[in-house]
């Protein structure tokens, strides 16, 4: 078309515009598939239109009496004369997207030990043998943590405990619920208690103390036999076995309900990730969690991070979810747990609190660590690049600092500007960013910057293939009535 023509045609889409009473109201779009694009808004609710629409709408064009404009008009992305409301409607959902990070830190994790029993080549801990006993929490320390604990603002706390193995500080954690239950007879809390545990000390003591105080349990299963104890060793015992009977034991002592597991994808999970989630299935699991390895700890150390890129890792994500969705036409209810994290921010007005996916990012405002020594990180990331020997995120100690001091610290007040995804670069105009977060501590770790560019990062690299892909799912009524009940 000639520069003419061009003028001629804004003149002509100028004049037509003038014709329709509507105001446009705050989105983003993104490229999908050829010809099509992602259209969404402030709060998450999302269009999938083709290039005509597309400019149709941000060219202000819109036939009135076309379903295209009523799409519009019910998902907030305009209003009209007839439709003030939506605007009260959009600030509602807002506030709803926004609540959890008003309500502050709700996650507080007890690294209780640094020992361990295994010698897993993944490890992103940086663990000590089980042996060094000064790498365990003291009951001085858990008492000064306990203290911060419970100055949060959150009408919901949680205490998770970690390591390490942290049944090897068993006693320690029994003084931990002893005394925040104690406490809580004062703040009147909704107060949850988990062990992250390879179960290897899960005996009918543990378990008791589990069933007493409504403890739950979080442990790693990788998959088959030979899987498992090739990716999670413990010298001279089958760790597969041993995680299996704890399991069981979990299951028939405190119910399905109270244990969960997690598994991690190595270079060796690549080919077996049907037999991973038939693992998952045999053991009476109803969730997996397909996570790639994070770049922290032994993980980097022994180059296990270098063995695989997020093409193959999304390649193995894509045949595992395509697999738990033909398992679930077959009547089994079973959850790929972070497609379930992406489904709850785009089909609801609720925020799914998993710390990676927020913006500002949830580091201490959302979850927060107490290391054994006393050392506050802003993440379990962070506290993992700290024993890598990078202690950027740490924000104080228990023994020397206030609530007021590390949680006002320039350290995370630094962090938390740096990781508003509305203000960081390629990300303040994708059409995915409702969806997704910036995660300073993964850019920090592998680009030294905390907000990190984009273009090269592992992380929105992987996020982009998984929004793009559960969105084309969606499209399809049978599987999107599937991935709808997974919705929490």
């Amino acid at each position: 078309m000639s520069l003419l023509g061009k003028r001629f045609k804004l003149v002509d889409d100028f004049n037509q515009a003038k014709n329709h009473d509507y105001h446009l109201l705050p989105s983003r779009f993104a490229g999908l598939d050829d010809g099509r694009y992602l259209l969404s808004n402030e709060v998450g609710e999302y269009l999938v239109v083709d290039r005509p629409q597309l400019e149709s709408y941000v060219r202000k064009i819109v036939d009135q009496d076309t379903d295209f404009y009523h799409d519009l008009k019910s998902k907030h992305f305009l209003f009209d004369d007839d439709s003030n409301v939506a605007i009260d409607l959009l600030a509602l959902k807002y506030r709803t997207k926004a609540l959890r990070t008003s309500q502050f830190t709700s996650l507080h994790i007890f690294v209780v030990t640094l020992r361990c029993d295994y010698t897993c080549q993944y490890c992103q801990v940086s663990r000590q043998t089980d042996d060094k006993h000064a790498f365990d929490m003291s009951e001085e320390t858990a008492s000064k943590a306990l203290a911060l604990v419970f100055r949060s603002p959150s009408p919901a706390i949680k205490i998770e405990f970690q390591g390490g193995e942290p049944l090897l500080n068993f006693n320690l954690i029994q003084y931990v619920v002893s005394e925040a239950k104690k406490l809580n007879e004062t703040h009147k809390r909704d107060l949850q208690f988990v062990i992250t545990s390879n179960l290897s000390f899960l005996d009918d003591t543990v378990l008791a103390f589990c069933q007493e105080h409504g403890i739950h349990l979080s442990t790693s299963l990788d998959g088959n036999e030979a899987l498992h104890n090739s990716n999670r060793p413990r010298p001279g015992k089958n760790s597969y076995k041993i995680t299996v009977k704890g399991i069981k034991n979990a299951q028939r002592f405190l119910g399905r309900d109270k244990i969960g597991a997690l598994m991690t994808t190595t270079e060796k999970s690549l080919s077996q990730v049907r037999s991973i989630i038939d693992t998952y299935l045999e053991h009476n699991l109803d969730c997996i969690f397909l996570r790639p390895l994070s770049p922290y700890g032994f993980a980097v150390k022994n180059h296990q991070t270098q063995k695989y890129d997020i093409d193959r890792w999304f390649e193995f994500y894509k045949e595992g979810l395509d697999y738990i969705l033909e398992i679930n036409r077959q009547g089994h209810h079973f959850v790929e747990v972070y497609t379930q994290i992406i489904l709850t921010k785009l089909l609801s007005p609720f925020n799914t609190g998993y710390v990676d996916l927020q913006s500002p990012s949830g580091a201490a405002i959302a979850a927060i660590v107490y290391n054994y020594d006393g050392d506050v990180y802003a993440s379990d990331e962070a506290r993992m690049l700290a024993e890598m020997g990078d202690r950027k995120f740490r924000l104080g100690s228990v023994h020397t600092d206030s609530y007021e001091d590390i949680w006002l610290s320039d350290v995370l007040l630094d962090t938390l500007e740096s990781s508003l995804s509305e203000s960081a670069p390629m990300c303040h105009d994708c059409g995915f960013l409702p969806y997704c977060g910036t995660d300073p501590v993964y850019h920090y770790a592998t680009q030294q910057d905390v907000v990190g560019h984009k273009a090269f990062s592992g992380f929105c690299a992987k996020n982009m293939k998984i929004f793009k892909h559960v969105i084309k799912l969606l499209e399809d009524p049978d599987t999107k009535k599937i991935l709808t009940n997974w919705v929490r």
